[in-house]
């Protein structure tokens, strides 16, 4: 369970860690704008994305979501489930702007090019790759993320240990910055939202890939704090920096500069690639849903779609922060309160639910074994523990049957193949019974 509760923690930080966090735009505006009081903003800020992250995670496994409207389905109204689909669809679009508009200030902050040049270049990048194979590039570029959390932990030190200025003159010089809302309590609810929001639909399908609930759930908590302690680093280094970084695009680019230039320049070529991840990956996933189920509407919808956004791009990067992420965090938040409210009134019904999982677990596991003797009456208890789960008796078993063969074959422990190719076998007659299910109860056309 350690190992599974560490890779959906590492998982989780990923995703909320994007290029906008990398920058230090956001961290700036939401948080370093209200003087020493965001920074306690920030504080609170990550236990509201610790519980936050176990909430969403954990509904993701109790569901088994494959997408996110499994879980929204099941807890809200078709009509709200349906608006907040709508809503989702759109912050994929509007935060993919937004990136093209990043990689036009970094390529200019960095190189002195103009801003359409970034803005240009990272849109050709998403239109040729969206064609290709996306999944493949970008899990190369997602192991960019563990360099920006180094970069961001490094730079931090350098700035606490060159730090000189008085506390009541940063709090001044931090108070003049432009700040995207009246107070720091509204400003660090708001960016929860928007963090939460962007992240959502990916971190309910990662829980839902885990039949454990309770790892899903401990790996958003430590996820999330671990997010918010790197918000509350990266925001401390930033406010002692303020003087020199208030009016920069890229504040941590501008910090990552002062220590050399060449470690800037990796530093823009490394917040270049995150939005570039950032951006494909909201491009791709808005031209597949707005394409439904056509499939052959996806090419023009990402082409259309990339350059309606580097036309708004032109707005700015930092008037993009200001002016769009508020809003978005303003329903993200409303939506992020209504999973966490979902979640603690079902709390007794998902403990009871990991439980009769854990069950489910030792039993298969016994059956499996070649050396225990699994009875008739294990048999009687696994089909009522199957029958009284929320997934379908064929999912639950079929999925832990092959969890519990990939481990003790690891162990070493002899295990009987014949049950894991019959239940393989079972399952796939259900699933194909399903299919033809819907095929059959399908309108046909005269």
């Amino acid at each position: 369970m350690v190992k599974k509760v560490l890779q959906t923690t590492l998982a989780f930080v990923g995703l909320v860690v994007g290029a906008g966090f990398a920058s230090g735009q956001e961290v700036l505006q939401y948080f370093v704008s209200y003087g020493t009081a965001g920074l306690i903003g920030a504080g609170i800020a990550a236990i509201l994305l610790g519980v936050a992250g176990a909430a969403i995670l954990q509904l993701g496994s109790y569901y088994h979501a494959m997408e996110h409207t499994d879980v929204l389905d099941s807890i809200t109204r078709p009509w709200i489930a349906r608006a907040i689909d709508i809503f989702v669809s759109l912050v994929l679009f509007c935060l993919g702007f937004v990136m093209i508009a990043g990689a036009g200030s970094n390529l200019k902050q960095q190189f002195g090019a103009p801003v359409w040049v970034g803005a240009a270049i990272v849109s050709v990048l998403v239109i040729v790759t969206g064609m290709l194979d996306v999944n493949k590039v970008t899990t190369i570029i997602g192991a960019i993320t563990p360099f920006i959390i180094i970069f961001t932990l490094g730079v931090s030190v350098y700035a606490f240990a060159t730090a000189s200025t008085p506390l009541s003159e940063l709090d001044e010089l931090a108070r003049s910055v432009a700040s995207p809302l009246p107070s720091w309590p509204l400003a660090l609810i708001n960016y929860v939202g928007l963090a939460l929001i962007l992240a959502l639909s990916m971190a309910l399908v990662m829980g839902g890939d885990q039949l454990n609930s309770r790892a899903a759930g401990l790996g958003g908590l430590i996820g999330g704090v671990t997010f918010g302690l790197m918000l509350v680093i990266a925001a401390g280094a930033i406010f002692v920096s303020v003087g020199r970084v208030k009016d920069s695009d890229m504040p941590m680019l501008a910090m990552v500069n002062e220590i050399h230039p060449v470690l800037g320049t990796a530093m823009a070529v490394v917040i270049f690639g995150m939005i570039f991840n950032t951006a494909i990956g909201m491009f791709y996933a808005f031209a597949k849903r707005a394409a439904g189920i056509r499939p052959n509407l996806y090419k023009p919808v990402l082409i259309g779609s990339t350059l309606v956004g580097f036309a708004c791009s032109f707005l700015g990067f930092k008037a993009l922060v200001g002016k769009l992420y508020p809003i978005i965090g303003w329903v993200g938040i409303v939506i992020i309160a209504l999973l966490v409210i979902r979640w603690i009134l079902d709390r007794p019904k998902i403990s009871r639910e990991i439980a009769r999982r854990a069950r489910v677990r030792d039993m298969v596991a016994k059956k499996l074994h070649r050396r225990r003797r699994f009875t008739r009456g294990d048999h009687q208890r696994l089909e009522a523990e199957l029958a009284a789960s929320n997934l379908p008796d064929h999912i639950l078993h079929g999925e832990t049957v092959e969890e519990v063969a990939d481990e003790l074959v690891k162990q070493g422990e002899p295990i009987d193949r014949g049950i894991v190719v019959q239940t393989r076998a079972e399952v796939e007659a259900v699933e194909q019974a399903d299919d033809e299910d819907v095929d059959t109860s399908a309108p046909r056309s005269n």
